[in-house]
């Protein structure tokens, strides 16, 4: 079993890299406020000279997210830069240069709230009311963090009825929100694949959007990054896959799987055992994100 080495704040590890990949749900904020210590570890971060870049699953594009932020009090000047699943999404619907893309028709159905709309806003397509007037869907989640699956099996099953490939705007499957969790578009999306359906996800734990990362950071050498994520699916695998560090934090969306208290050290024998189910292995692990 993985014993992986706990923190209790990232000064003790940060001399070892020259930036950062941040999560921001589970990590940053719980969806509706910074966690304790966020800013102050930002500020840190920032002082010791460490490129920033923001990386999150949110299926909109970054202006959202950062006027979010802001309403959080963390300003622009606190990070570098940042890429969401919803930005890439809307580079390969704007481009359609790969052939998953290039072969999806004009008509789109959207599964999801109209916040996330800028995900296709302004493009050359004309968006349904119905999966019957539709030749794909673009999943971006839930419209009211109230809902559950049973709430979207009409939507998805009229859409595999009409055999749509569907584009995923976020592989999460679960968010923090407050002290609960609520569904993410990749359980709809997954829920779609048992359908039938065919489904590209954009975000991560996929390797486009750490390369798209990477070039925004501008650090040639991938050994002095350090991304920070609260989930073994999509943080840890990603960064598993892009060859570069990963701290997890455990006071995310496996505290409950972990035990313990937010903000305290997990048992280090529940942490092996959920690192071994995954497959997907920590550099770190940090009961949150603090300096």
């Amino acid at each position: 079993m993985h014993l992986v080495p706990q923190l209790t704040g990232l000064s003790s590890v940060v001399d070892r890299y020259d930036g950062l990949i941040l999560d921001l749900w589970g990590v940053i904020h719980d969806g509706e406020k910074a966690y304790p210590g966020v800013p102050e570890a930002l500020e840190r971060l920032n002082a010791a000279g460490k490129v920033l870049c923001l990386l999150s699953n949110a299926p909109r594009r970054p202006d959202g997210v950062i006027r979010k932020l802001e309403g959080m009090g963390i300003g622009r000047d606190r990070y570098a830069h940042v890429m969401t699943s919803g930005e890439a999404t809307y580079e390969a619907l704007r481009d359609r240069d790969d052939p998953w893309h290039a072969a999806l028709g004009r008509r789109l159905y959207h599964i999801g709230p109209d916040r996330d709309i800028d995900v296709f806003d302004g493009l050359d397509y004309t968006v349904v009311p119905t999966p019957e007037e539709a030749d794909f869907v673009v999943n971006t989640g839930i419209v009211d963090f109230s809902e559950t699956m049973a709430d979207y099996e009409p939507q998805l099953a009229a859409c595999a009825a009409r055999k749509l490939p569907m584009v995923c705007a976020n592989p999460d499957l679960i968010v923090m929100v407050g002290d609960g969790m609520v569904i993410c578009a990749g359980t709809l999306a997954a829920r779609y694949e048992e359908l039938g359906g065919a489904v590209f996800y954009h975000g991560k734990p996929h390797a486009p959007v750490y390369e798209r990362c990477l070039r925004l950071m501008g650090i040639s050498d991938h050994a002095r990054i350090l991304a920070v994520g609260d989930s073994l699916r999509t943080d840890v695998a990603g960064a598993n896959a892009a060859g570069i560090d990963v701290a997890l934090v455990t006071g995310g969306i496996h505290r409950e799987e972990l035990g313990g208290a937010w903000g305290e050290h997990p048992d280090p024998d529940s942490l092996a055992a959920a690192i071994e189910a995954s497959g997907h292995v920590p550099t770190w692990a940090i009961p949150r994100l603090v300096w």
